[in-house]
C-alpha cells in the first residue's frame, strides 16, 4: 500500500524543463502528510539496520527526503549543493545530466574518512548528479554505502552507472 499510495500522489508534468522531458513532479508527494510519512518510512526501514552514520542529500528536493530521514535514523545530514551555494571551503564536481550540465559542491568537512554514508535524492535518472555525489564524498574519504531515490525512470541508465561505481541503487518506484 505504501508505494501505491506514493506513486499515486506523483504528478506528471510534460515537457518540463525542456520539451520532450516528462518530468516526475513529487511535490504533491510532500504535501501529502500520508504521502511524506510513506515516503521517509521506505527509506528509514530500508537502512536502520545498516550501521549508516550520515545521510547526505542533493540538492534540493534529496535534502527534502533526506533531513526527516535523518533525524528518523539518529543521524546528520549533509548537504551536497548546486556550486556557490555553500559558505565554506568547498571541493566541487562538475557533471552531464540529461538536459545540461552543472558543478556540485560539498564543504571539505562534510564527512569523516571511513563514515558510512547514503546518499538521497528524488529521482534517478542518468545518474549523473548522484554519481558526482558519490565522488565528491569518497574523495573526502567516505565510505558510500548506498544510493537511495524514490523514483528510478529505468529506461535511463543511472542504476547502471551508480552500481558501476560499486555502489547499490535502493528506489521503490520505477517508471
Amino acid at each position: 500500500m505504501t508505494v501505491e499510495l506514493i506513486s499515486s500522489l506523483i504528478r506528471d508534468v510534460p515537457d518540463f524543463p525542456k520539451p520532450g522531458i516528462l518530468f516526475k513532479d513529487i511535490t504533491p508527494v510532500l504535501q501529502d502528510p500520508a504521502g511524506l510519512k510513506a515516503s521517509v518510512d521506505l527509506f528509514v526501514q530500508r537502512w536502520q539496520s545498516m550501521g549508516i552514520e550520515k545521510i547526505v542529500g542533493i540538492e534540493s528536493r534529496g535534502f527534502l527526503l533526506g533531513a526527516p530521514v535523518a533525524y528518523q535514523l539518529g543521524l546528520g545530514c549533509g548537504l551536497v549543493r548546486k556550486a556557490g551555494k555553500l559558505p565554506y571551503e568547498c571541493i566541487q564536481r562538475s557533471y552531464d545530466l540529461e538536459y545540461g550540465s552543472a558543478t556540485l559542491e560539498a564543504h571539505t568537512d562534510l564527512v569523516k574518512a571511513g563514515e558510512r554514508i547514503v546518499v538521497v535524492d528524488d529521482l534517478l535518472a542518468t545518474g549523473g548528479t548522484a554519481r558526482a555525489t558519490i565522488e565528491l564524498l569518497r574523495e573526502l574519504g567516505a565510505e558510500v554505502v548506498e544510493a537511495g531515490f524514490l523514483i528510478e525512470l529505468s529506461f535511463l541508465p543511472g542504476r547502471e552507472v551508480i552500481e558501476g561505481l560499486g555502489t547499490p541503487v535502493f528506489a521503490p518506484l520505477a517508471f
